[in-house]
């Protein structure tokens, strides 16, 4: 029997602190499934295509990386991909009061389904998808802190959203 593993995650864009997750997750694993998770009450910066494909490309050499999206619970979306585990990262303590309520919250529909945390590399504890849009949008240097390819779109998406206004 496969272990499967659902990354979820809003991925507004991934970062290089997703992607060390991602691929410590795959090293686990037999498959994972990043899930673009569409969350309504977020403004996003990619629609949920873009962050598919920006995902797709960063990740195209784990062969056991499958990337899908959900709107829904996603205790219900792991259900459906016969997922065995959660796997969240964790940036500092600060994140992990706010993971125990949304892993409690799984646990208590689905006992089956177990969380897993793992912690970034310190290199990356900063590190939000946030942050990363607020210094691209201003110009400054995030090239450590995202792949090429998604710094290239951060700059392409600011550049259009400049000419709109």
């Amino acid at each position: 029997m496969d272990k499967i593993a659902v990354v979820p995650g809003s991925f507004d864009p991934i970062t290089n602190g997703h992607l060390d997750i991602i691929k410590r997750a795959a090293d686990i694993f037999d498959i994972v499934y990043v899930a673009v998770m569409n969350n309504s009450s977020k403004n996003p910066l990619f629609n949920v295509d873009e962050r598919m494909d920006l995902i797709a490309r960063v990740t195209e050499n784990m062969p056991n990386v499958k990337i899908d999206s959900s709107s829904g619970l996603l205790i219900n979306y792991a259900k459906s991909k016969n997922a065995n585990a959660i796997v969240r990262g964790l940036r500092a303590v600060s994140d992990f009061e706010y993971e125990m309520q949304i892993t409690s919250m799984n646990r208590f529909l689905d006992k089956q389904i177990e969380t897993f945390f793992i912690m970034t590399q310190n290199k990356y504890s900063f590190l939000s998808s946030s942050i990363v849009k607020e210094v691209s949008q201003y110009g400054g240097d995030i090239h450590d802190l995202v792949p090429a390819i998604v710094e290239e779109a951060l700059i392409e998406k600011f550049k259009q959203k400049s000419i709109e206004k």
